[in-house]
């Protein structure tokens, strides 16, 4: 199904999303520090307002910076930007986008869900900003690099998979402690994760073995690209003198200079694939 609609919609996709986020945050916090209430007033994810028509709250909700210290600010942003662009190298812009998405959408679904139930909205009520979205960003990014080390507190290097193993150990004891309103919030919220992990245990995701794999190649590509004298396109194997075609979307080298394409070692038959569907296609058996 994803590729299917990769195929109609990838076009479409937002590269570099994670940039766009960062710039989102890096306002919100600015605005948290001179104005507030403007955020609160406004912009923050309150379900009463939306069914009440203010939708924009569906998006603006995004403005909450992960940190309001303006010395951790900038190595959450920067942490942030690591692993949405890595997940977005890892699967392809399209289904970054599509996971990213779906983590805002299950946000405010789960804040619509507990003021139905509880008659509570408001970010006073429940921590429903980009709290859930941030967590199912890491949880994905542990599952895809569970063996990559940070240094937890500046100073202790610690595996990301251990780290998330706290984060989960916390959501299941604030599940257990909270309300059903809340309990209902961490479901939903987190259900972009959940279905992720799931492909992901059916060896659908990128492997750490295959993300180092394409680094390798992509450097590899760039020098060769580097010494190379740059031909022409005539006389490739496929219209307009093109000489590699993605077998998930289509596209040539024409469409951009900058693709990269490789066969796929797993497919039975010569399928080629660019950078976008390498490690993320369904191998053809």
């Amino acid at each position: 199904m994803l590729d299917k609609l990769e195929r109609k919609f990838g076009r479409y996709a937002v590269k570099n999303l994670m940039i766009y986020i960062i710039v989102l945050y890096a306002i919100g916090f600015f605005l948290s520090l001179t104005m507030p209430e403007v955020y609160i007033a406004y912009f923050c994810l309150d379900a009463e307002r939306i069914l009440h028509g203010e939708v924009w709250r569906i998006f603006t909700f995004l403005l909450n910076a992960p940190s309001t210290n303006p010395i951790f600010i900038i190595f959450s942003l920067y942490f942030y930007y690591i692993l949405g662009s890595t997940l977005e190298r890892a699967w392809g812009a399209f289904r970054f986008n599509l996971y990213y998405l779906t983590g805002v959408l299950g946000t405010v679904l789960a804040a619509i869900i507990a003021y139905l139930i509880t008659g509570l909205s408001g970010p006073f009520e429940f921590y429903m900003d980009t709290y859930y979205i941030n967590i199912s960003l890491f949880l994905a990014f542990a599952t895809v690099l569970p063996d990559m080390q940070v240094l937890f507190m500046f100073l202790i290097p610690i595996r990301m998979k251990w780290l998330a193993l706290l984060d989960v150990a916390f959501l299941v004891y604030s599940f257990v402690i909270s309300g059903w309103g809340m309990r209902v919030a961490i479901l939903v919220a987190l259900l972009n994760f959940l279905g992720y992990f799931l492909g992901f245990m059916r060896r659908r995701g990128a492997s750490p073995g295959q993300i180092h794999r394409k680094y390798v190649y992509k450097k590899a590509a760039a020098a060769g690209a580097a010494k190379s004298p740059g031909g022409a396109h005539g006389g490739g194997r496929y219209p307009g003198g093109a000489h590699h075609r993605c077998a998930v979307c289509g596209r040539t080298e024409l469409d951009d200079p900058n693709l990269e394409f490789r066969y796929c070692s797993k497919c039975n038959g010569n399928y080629e694939y660019c950078q976008d569907h390498l490690f993320t296609h369904t191998h053809v058996k």
